[in-house]
């Protein structure tokens, strides 16, 4: 008796510890830092990355593909030029770019996050005021 309760504890533990090992890029998110702010040139917009799973910020992402448009108005034509700015804190990642009028702008940002094997990719929607 005592072994089948023994079996049934090593597989659970071995279940357990197969998914978490497993984490995906379903398992990140991005989300803006100000989810609104001014039109103009040169404004600095900023994205937090977070392991949804642990609830942590993540600050060892690396960032090699970003856009910028305003598909969420039906303008996907409408890209903006994107440059990246140092961190100020952790996990959190800034761009310098033109939000030109207003409305709303699609970020679209690709990551690689230390140990996981596959790209985070996510879209943030941000609102430009006059």
């Amino acid at each position: 008796m005592f072994s089948k309760f023994a079996t049934a504890a090593v597989a659970a533990t071995l279940s357990l510890a197969a998914s978490a090992a497993m984490a995906g890029a379903g398992d990140y998110s991005f989300d803006p830092v100000n989810p609104e702010m001014k039109k103009g040139d040169d404004v600095t917009l900023a994205v937090r990355l977070t392991n949804k799973r642990t609830g942590k910020l993540v600050s060892d992402a690396v960032i090699f593909k970003t856009r910028v448009d305003m598909a969420p108005d039906g303008m996907a034509e409408m890209e903006s030029p994107v440059a990246p700015l140092p961190s100020k804190e952790p996990g959190v990642y800034a761009f310098k770019t033109d939000l030109p009028m207003a409305g709303r702008y699609q970020v679209t940002l690709s990551a690689k996050v230390q140990g996981e094997s596959e790209t985070i990719t996510g879209k943030v929607i941000v609102k430009a005021t006059k």
